[in-house]
Formats: structure tokens, sequence, C-alpha cells
């Protein structure tokens, strides 16, 4: 049996990071890191498109919990402790520089995920971090002097537990049994597929802003949107997929949205329709694009509201017009199921928040047991987000530690 003072299971970005702020708040601590696969870190390698998507240039914590379609409300608070700026300069100790993207997104200036995973190695090697591969857990137990740890491989035991293992339905299934609530998962980062004349024939276009909202609900968002072999993607369709993934879960992602290309209502729109056809009276409708959309979905919108390839402006019927104004102020797009984002596979669902102590990440139920990243019911929008959950949970966990194994 192996014996430490702390063990992490799971690894990853929020394991290394816990562990690494652990042995240097406490270097007398013995840590050891649970890993199942036979290497670590895959998740931090492919994010970002092997960029590392670190964090996101958002620096007031009640900005950034807007993020978070769960863990708003939690978050507030551990984020006046360890946010942005503190991830900054935690890597920046590290010679590693972070850049702002126009998006404001944050990555590595050697543009290269390689960075962080060898940070992350290189000092866990430094502080004689112990890590062991492919140790896939079969249960944990607690017990009086502390936890009891067996693998398919080896059984370790330890004062403190932490578990980093996100979105890993066997470590949610030994925690309900230790009376803990599973939110079930669902995936919560998602492009949308969808059958449709309009854009079937346009993949690569991108509109720079649009409104998308959900019929029959609330639900709606904003921002860029990019049409693709199958559907829809970028921000606008990324963050609503975020939003509504409980909804979409329950709908099984068959339901539809309505999207206005141009910012305008339909009056407005229909109006500037009006200009057009005096202005532009001799001109073909077809051939020329308005309200600054890309070219092709302009003319696949004209196509749909009943107005021929070669119509001028002078020809064109009203009837025509308020057709138009409709198909690019609210336009019908049926859903008809979720494509995986790039890579990137983040899920809602996990670890009832109710159940955790957001001032040290530590299990309510059970003292010396904690939890940081995705394992929690946190997720957020696309953008870095979801790593700067794991840097400050896995910090705070840390600091949690680190004094109580003081006293």
């Amino acid at each position: 049996m192996k014996d430490y003072d702390v063990i992490i299971i799971g690894g990853g970005a929020a394991g290394f990071f816990t562990a690494i702020n652990i042995a240097e708040m406490s270097p007398s601590l013995t840590i050891a890191i649970l890993e199942r696969g036979h290497e670590g870190l895959q998740k931090v390698k492919i994010s970002g498109g092997g960029r590392c998507n670190v964090t996101h240039a958002e620096f007031t914590p009640s900005e950034l919990v807007l993020n978070y379609p769960r863990g708003e409300k939690e978050l507030l608070g551990p984020f006046h402790q360890f946010m942005t700026g503190d991830t900054i300069d935690w890597f920046l100790k590290r010679d590693i520089q972070l850049k702002i993207e126009e998006d404001g997104r944050m990555f590595p200036t050697s543009d290269s995920s390689k960075t962080i995973v060898d940070c992350f190695l290189n000092e866990a090697k430094k502080h004689h971090i112990d890590i062991f591969y492919n140790q896939s857990v079969k249960s944990f137990i607690r017990e009086l002097s502390g936890w009891k740890i067996e693998t398919i491989k080896s059984v370790f035991q330890s004062q403190t537990l932490v578990l980093t293992t996100g979105s890993n339905s066997k470590i949610w299934a030994l925690l309900k049994r230790f009376g803990h609530t599973i939110i079930d998962a669902v995936p919560s980062l998602f492009t949308f597929k969808i059958e449709d004349e309009r854009i079937s024939n346009i993949p690569g276009v991108v509109v720079n802003h649009v409104t998308i909202k959900v019929k029959n609900s609330d639900l709606m968002s904003t921002g860029p949107l990019l049409i693709t072999h199958v559907g829809m993607s970028a921000p606008a369709i990324l963050k609503l997929s975020s939003f509504g993934a409980i909804e979409f879960a329950k709908r099984d992602y068959k339901f539809k949205v309505e999207i206005n290309f141009v910012s305008l209502t339909k009056e407005e729109c229909l109006d500037a329709l009006k200009a057009c056809k005096h202005r532009l009276n001799k001109k073909t409708i077809s051939k020329f694009s308005q309200f600054q959309l890309p070219k092709r979905l302009w003319q696949e919108l004209v196509k749909a509201s009943d107005i021929f390839e070669a119509t001028t402006w002078a020809d064109v019927k009203r009837q025509q017009l308020e057709s138009l104004s409709l198909q690019l102020t609210t336009a019908i797009f049926s859903v008809e199921g979720k494509s995986t984002f790039k890579e990137e596979f983040v899920t809602a669902g996990g670890v009832d928040l109710k159940e955790i102590n957001f001032k040290s990440f530590e299990s309510k139920l059970y003292p010396t047991l904690y939890f940081a990243g995705e394992i929690l019911n946190i997720d957020a929008v696309t953008g870095g987000f979801n790593f700067q959950n794991a840097w400050t949970g896995g910090y705070i966990a840390a600091k949690s530690i680190s004094m109580n194994h003081a006293y």
C-alpha cells in the first residue's frame, strides 16, 4: 500500500494545477496524481485547436460569472480569490506569457498547448509529485486514518482526497454511494445539425453578427454565425447550446430557431428594402448583396423569397420584398440534432453544487474530500472559461488543503 498526504484522482488540468499549488504552499506534503490513461493532460493538448485556450480576458468577477450557465452564483466568491489576472501571473512566474486575441481568448504566446503541458509536467517533477498512469480507480473508502483508494493495479492510502475526474460516470457512481447527488450529464457545447436548402450549398459562410432565438422558449444569443456542411456553428450557436443544454436535451435536440441576420426589425428592414428599390432600380437584386451580408447567403435568402435570379429592383413586387424582409429578420430553421464542437466535449452535469463549500471546494458531506473542474455541475461557454473554473477551484482547494495540514 502506497501512503500519501494528498492523492488527486483524475489529473488533467485541474488535477495538476491543484497538486502544484499544494506542493508550493506546503512543500513537506507528499502528493500523488492517479491517471486513468497511459499519459496525462490529453484534454489540455487538444484544447483550443492545439493552442490551449488558457483563460479569457475578462477581469471583473461579476462579468466573468455571466459566462457560466451552471455555476454563475457559486463562482462569484471564488473569482474574488483567484481569477484571470491571477492565472496570468501564475503562468508568468513560470516564464509563460499569455496573449489576448481580438475575441478575448487568451493563449500562450507560443500558440502551442505543449507549452502548458510541459509546464505542468516540469512543475510536478520539480516538486516531487508522483504521477501514476494506467490507474483506473475501482473504489475509494473513508476510513479513520483517511482515504483508501483501490485501482486496477494498486492500493493507496491518503489523508486527503481530491477528485478532478471531469465527467467520469464511474466516479460519479462511486460518489452516489457516499450520498452525493449527481446531476445527470448532458452535452453543453455543440453545433446544430440543420438540413435546409438555404444553407446546404454555402458551407464556410460567416455572418459577423446575428440574433438567434429558440422558438417556444426564452433562450437567445447574439454573435458570429458560421454555416457548416452539417448546419450551423460559431459563438452565437455555441453560447446558445451551453445555456440551453438542459432544455435541448429534454427536446431530444429537435427544435426550431429564429434568426435575424441584419439586426433590424421587420419594419425597419422592409423600409430599407423599399429604399433599395428606388435607389438601385436597374440593378439585379441577387447580384448585389445588401446589409453587408455575405453574397452567397444573400442570394439564397433572395431565392427563398421567390425572387427570380434575374429580377431587378425595379421589377420586384411588394409581396416579394415583404417575404425577403422576413427571411432577413425572422428566418426559421429546424434543428434536427447536434454535433461535437471540434475535439472539445463539455457537459452540463456533475456533483450538485449545493453539496460543495465554495470557500474551500470541499465536500459538505465528507471533510477532506475536495473537488475541482468539471466533475462539479459547472460548465461555461467556449473561450477559456472552463479552464478558468479549473484554475480557480484548484487554487482554492490547494489553499484549504495546505491550511488544514498545517494544524
